[in-house]
């Protein structure tokens, strides 16, 4: 991947991270487990996108936080079936990072059906969110009213920082 790419990989994900964070804090009990999930999600992704090489600790560390993470989304999903999503988060990273072990740094490709089924995934994510994104964006609403889904409510940055680090998963599959 391109210096520059990477680095904006980078920005991408710990700013997605930031904002779920964020989210964390401010969320309701409920909610809490879900926007933190998604935290280690965009901090872990932008730790692997880093450019510079994390030595032989790296890819262990990452597989052990991406694994927590799995569990952690195994969880949550006693909550519905809609947090899928954060358990093939986890266990992709965890694949990634995996496969960095084994290949002792960035680029190492994986088992190509695995790497090839996630792509599927994550191109359908990238296409449907953004296709979510841009039809919430053109809905119609009362003057001052600022509604969850539309332009200015909090679940369409929500959505944003979603599609971001969905695209920013999809950049690192195609890199491997």
């Amino acid at each position: 991947m391109p210096l520059t790419l990477a680095w904006m990989l980078v920005a991408l994900c710990a700013a997605s991270g930031g904002y779920c964070l964020l989210r964390a804090r401010r969320a309701d009990r409920s909610a809490r487990g879900a926007a933190g999930g998604e935290a280690v999600m965009g901090f872990g992704m932008a730790a692997m996108a880093l450019p510079a090489d994390t030595g032989p600790w790296g890819p262990p560390v990452l597989l052990a936080v991406f694994c927590g993470a799995a569990l952690h989304a195994l969880w949550l999903l006693r909550g519905g079936v809609h947090h899928a999503h954060h358990l093939v988060g986890s266990l992709a990273m965890a694949y990634m990072a995996l496969a960095m072990t084994a290949g002792h740094g960035h680029g190492r490709a994986g088992l190509p059906a695995v790497t090839g089924a996630l792509l599927l995934y994550y191109a359908g994510y990238v296409l449907l969110g953004g296709a979510r994104l841009v039809t919430a964006g053109g809905a119609a609403r009362p003057a001052g009213a600022v509604p969850a889904g539309v332009p200015g409510g909090a679940g369409e940055l929500t959505r944003a920082c979603r599609l971001a680090m969905g695209t920013g998963m999809l950049a690192m599959l195609l890199a491997m």
